[in-house]
This record gives C-alpha cells, sequence and structure tokens, in this order.
C-alpha cells in the first residue's frame, strides 16, 4: 500500500528551485561520479576470475552463509544462500564471483578469521591477491567512498551518502518521491530553510541507521532518509488540517481526506513493521522511520522559530482563489442587479481585501461611491483609482479626474498633488487643454512651489510644440510669481 500526499500543486509561476536543483544534483552524480562503478565492479571481477579466488572463497561463503542462518537467527540468508548454490552448480562464475565481491560482510569476516578458515599457502594468496582487488578496485566504488557505513562512520558521510543512488530504478523512485513531496514544502519553509533542513533529515536519518546496523560494512546510500523527513515534515506542517491524499493498493487507487497527522504514524508503522517482518528486501526501513521522526519533530520543536511556515503557504491555490473570487463576484452584482447598494458596497469591499489586485473591484466600489458625491468616500475612491490607472490607464485616470471636477470636487475639493499628477500624465499623453485646466486647479490651491514648476513646464511643452502666444502667456506667469 502507498499513501502519498497532494494537497497542492505546482506553480510554475514560481518554480521549486531548489528541489529541482536537489533533483539535478543526484542525476549529476549518479550519471558522472557513479558512472565509474560498472567499470571498476566489471575490472574486479575479472581479475577475480582470473586469480581464481571463488574456489577459496566459495565453500567457505556457504559455510558463512549457514552459521549466520544457524547461530544468528538471520533468515534472510536463507533465500541467498539456496540461489548461491543454484549459481555455483549451473556454473555462473560471473554471478557467483559478484556475489563474493559484492558482500562487504563476507569479506570482513574472511579477513577477521583466514588464519581458521585457509591454511598458510593459501590465506597467503588470498591475502595477496584478494586484498589488492579489494584496496585497487572495489574500495574505490562510490559506495566504499561515499556511502554511510555504520562500522566505519564518519560525519561527512552522512551527507554525501544521500546523493548516491544503488540504481536508474532507486534513482527515479527517489526523484519522483523529492519532486512530489519537495516543492510542497519548499514552498511552505522557502528555498533555504528548506535545503538545511532537508539536509538535517538525511543526516538524522543515517544516524537512526546507524545505530540499528552498527558494526555493520554494508553501506546505505540513497536520498530516501532525507525523503521520509520531508513527508515528516510535510504533515506537521499541516497539522491537524484535513488533507488530501493519493493512494494506491495493487491495481486501485484513489484520493481520501484526512487529518495530516493521522498518517504519520501509519507511515512509521508500516516502517517498523517492514524491518522486522519484511525479510531481505535491501530497503533501511529504520532509515525511513528515523526520517520520518526528525520531519517531524523539527517542525513540532522550532515551528515557532527558525521552522515557522510562511503565512502566503496556506492561502488558497491560484484556482480555488478564482473559484472563490467568480463566486463572490456574482453575489455582488446580483445584489447590484437588486439596487442593494450598500449591501453591494460591502461585498466588494470584502472581496478587494482578498483580491487587492483586481482592479475591477475598485471600479465598482468608485462607482457606487459616486451615488454620493457629497461624502468624503467618493474623494477616497477617485484618488484610488487615478492612482491604480496612473500606470495601466493614463487617459482613464485624466477622465476620472475630470468626472470628479465635476461631481466632487464642490464638497471634497482634491489636493495640489493630485492636480500635479494629473498635469504630468496630460503632458505624457500631450493633451494640452487637460493640462491647462490641471494647472488652474493646481493654481487655485495656493501651492506656490508646484505652481510654479507647472508653469515652467507648460511654457516648456508650448514651446516644444511652437505655440509662441501660449509659452509667451506661461513664462510672463513665472515673472509675476
Amino acid at each position: 500500500m502507498l499513501i502519498i500526499p497532494a494537497e497542492k500543486s505546482v506553480n510554475w509561476k514560481h518554480p521549486p528551485w531548489v528541489t529541482l536543483g536537489l533533483m539535478l544534483a543526484c542525476m549529476l552524480v549518479f550519471t558522472f561520479y557513479q558512472g565509474g562503478d560498472s567499470r571498476l565492479t566489471e575490472q574486479a571481477i575479472e581479475e577475480y576470475l582470473d586469480s581464481d579466488l571463488q574456489s577459496l572463497e566459495a565453500p567457505v561463503y556457504e559455510d558463512y552463509l549457514q552459521r549466520r542462518i544457524r547461530f544468528q537467527g538471520d533468515e534472510e540468508r536463507v533465500y541467498e544462500l539456496q540461489n548461491f548454490r543454484q549459481l555455483r552448480q549451473q556454473g555462473g562464475d560471473l554471478w557467483v564471483a559478484y556475489s563474493l565481491l559484492s558482500d562487504r560482510e563476507f569479506y570482513q569476516y574472511m579477513l577477521e578469521n583466514r588464519d581458521m578458515l585457509l591454511a598458510p599457502a593459501e590465506r597467503r594468496r588470498w591475502m595477496q591477491q584478494r586484498g589488492d582487488i579489494q584496496t585497487r578496485l572495489m574500495d574505490r566504488l562510490s559506495a566504499s567512498q561515499l556511502g554511510l557505513v555504520p562500522a566505519e562512520f564518519s560525519l561527512y558521510t552522512l551527507i554525501t551518502y544521500q546523493f548516491l543512488h544503488g540504481g536508474w530504478a532507486h534513482l527515479i523512485g527517489n526523484l519522483v518521491f523529492l519532486f512530489l513531496l519537495g516543492f510542497t514544502v519548499e514552498k511552505a519553509l522557502g528555498p533555504g530553510r528548506f535545503l538545511l533542513a532537508y539536509l538535517i533529515c538525511g543526516a538524522l536519518s543515517g544516524v537512526v541507521f546507524t545505530v540499528f546496523s552498527m558494526g555493520s560494512h554494508v553501506p546505505l546510500v540513497g536520498a530516501s532518509g532525507s525523503i521520509s523527513g520531508l513527508m515528516g515534515m510535510y504533515v506537521a506542517i499541516y497539522g491537524l488540517q484535513k488533507i488530501r491524499f493519493f493512494y494506491f493498493v495493487g491495481v486501485y487507487f484513489n484520493y481520501f481526506r484526512a487529518p495530516a497527522l493521522a498518517i504519520l504514524p501509519v507511515w512509521l508503522g508500516k516502517e517498523i513493521y517492514d524491518y522486522w517482518f519484511a525479510g531481505a528486501t535491501g530497503v533501511a526501513y529504520m532509515a525511513h522511520a528515523g526520517g520520518l521522526v526528525a520531519g517531524a519533530g523539527m517542525v513540532w520543536l522550532l515551528g515557532k522559530s527558525w521552522l515557522q511556515v510562511k503565512e502566503e503557504f496556506f492561502e488558497p491555490e491560484e484556482r480555488e482563489q478564482d473559484e472563490r473570487f467568480t463566486t463572490g463576484y456574482s453575489q455582488a452584482m446580483a445584489s447590484l442587479g437588486r439596487m442593494e447598494f450598500d449591501l453591494a458596497r460591502r461585498q466588494f469591499e470584502a472581496l478587494r481585501e482578498h483580491y487587492p489586485d483586481r482592479t475591477v473591484l475598485l471600479e465598482h466600489l468608485y462607482q457606487l461611491a459616486k451615488l454620493r458625491p457629497d461624502l468624503p468616500q467618493y474623494r477616497q475612491r477617485a484618488r484610488e483609482l487615478m492612482n491604480e490607472s496612473l500606470s495601466r490607464r493614463p487617459d482613464q485616470m485624466i477622465e476620472i479626474w475630470q468626472e470628479y471636477l465635476g461631481k466632487g470636487e464642490r464638497h471634497q475639493p482634491l489636493s495640489a498633488q493630485d492636480h500635479n499628477r494629473v498635469l504630468f500624465t496630460s503632458l505624457k499623453q500631450h493633451d494640452l487643454k487637460a493640462a491647462e485646466k490641471a494647472f488652474e486647479r493646481l493654481q487655485s490651491t495656493g501651492d506656490e512651489l508646484l505652481t510654479v514648476e507647472a508653469c515652467r513646464l507648460l511654457a516648456d511643452e508650448f514651446e516644444k510644440h511652437q505655440m509662441t502666444p501660449k509659452a509667451r502667456h506661461y513664462r510672463q506667469l513665472l515673472q509675476q510669481g
């Protein structure tokens, strides 16, 4: 059974750059850095077979597996022993050599017990030939170099192992989940904090794996611990809010809604159950469990400080916003149709609080305020719409100003700055008649500084248009001032 949160959709206007960057980093590391692993492995197998080391190791390996099964209760090795015996009987030398070379636990077993397992002559040959292959080739594999090996624990590998993968299927599977979870968590936390939280979750996941695999020489590779951390952060961010989940069982799939945190124990329980009962799958279940706890714990402990979720994260998606706007707008327009102007005004004002960029709302509020030109609200809405139109539709700004002069100026006069802005806009639009009218209004306000500057601009503009009498008139006004 697979359960994935699917509450948010990707906003490609604001791409999740860090998530995409992490995906690219994993792909580049796998393609270029880990690309040399196959060559090293092939060379190691070739030298191993040429040295006939399998004649020494194969019988010891069968005994080693039997001891693990009998004395340590390692039932996972039963299938491995059966498969190895079958390979030997069928003459599968390449796969036998690969099995012996890739089992790092067996190599350590032989190193520690070589005096009891091999005769002196065999021991010298094994140490020389096998040790050379191990040092020159097997120890240079990416998993040996930068993977997290519990028996050889190094702090830097808590980070490096997160970018290594065991194959294309492992890589692609992790990248899919990284994208599905990463873009939402990145949107919630912001790029910088998301990246740091992702790496910390991976590191803590590695620590948990090391604790439960103490002394193991099998390296841990992959981003699944970090991704489990994202899953923990995802549900902790939403808390008890009901969100949408996608689930897949066999061939059946669908969506359901549930409190986000309710899924955390389900995920955690599955990983712990699989750790004890799933058998030899090669999956680091406790690393996943550690990542889940680390991600959720970080949000709970630091959610009101360093890992505080951005406020805009919980705003509705753009599609939902459009649907809500359409519904609210229709209701307000219906109120207008019934001539319930006070109700319509309140509805448009409520919409504008949530959608301040929708100019059409301000236009409706202006038209409603115009019904009572004697009230201050008409002046307020006229000035707001003039400012809104300044960069978008300068001609509309002039029209609103002219309309206000006829209806509201005698009740609530505009300021000198308002008339000055209209004058500048009129000059840019080459509407000299409106500019002169704005100058007259500006002059009547008594603001000498703005009046002098406006007078100079008009004189220069009329001279450019070779309208000498007009230019002379404004030059004379400047001298009088």
